[in-house]
């Protein structure tokens, strides 16, 4: 599972002009999946997600969590994220996880994201979307729970 986390001011993802999932501070979330994905490694990330601490004290050190900044979180799909790029100029993205389960995968994450009480707008897998966000910082981070095996 990898997720590419964004802090923003305030971010949104339409599908066919009609906005589907809007958010002010917080969180994008760009979420893909692959086949050996576990809840276990939805927990993970959904603590790790929740207990990040990027947003600015009063000292504007990055000391706060989303939840003492009252923020949100706009979570998408983004099977692009297991692109291979190592042959070619063309992608192939047999690596990314079947789209069933990682459409089932992508609802049990953002359930899971839910139910720490946060706001939590969402995507569609698989749709044609277009994401809008005015990036705060920027602050990126980049979560890989293969990495975790090492």
């Amino acid at each position: 599972m990898k997720v590419v986390l964004q802090r923003v001011k305030q971010a949104q993802v339409s599908i066919e002009h009609k906005v589907v999932g809007k958010i002010g501070q917080g969180y994008l979330l760009l979420v893909g999946f692959e086949n050996q994905d576990t809840e276990q490694e939805l927990d993970y990330l959904v603590h790790k997600i929740i207990n990040l601490r990027v947003f600015e004290d009063q000292n504007q050190k990055m000391n706060l969590n989303i939840k003492q900044v009252e923020g949100q979180i706009l979570s998408v799909s983004q099977f692009t994220l297991y692109a291979n790029t190592r042959h070619g100029n063309r992608p192939s993205f047999t690596e990314a996880g079947d789209p069933q389960k990682a459409a089932d995968l992508y609802q049990a994450f953002n359930k899971k994201l839910s139910e720490t009480g946060l706001k939590v707008g969402t995507g569609e897998s698989g749709a044609d979307m277009q994401v809008e966000l005015c990036n705060d910082g920027p602050v990126t981070i980049i979560f890989d729970t293969d990495q975790l095996q090492k």
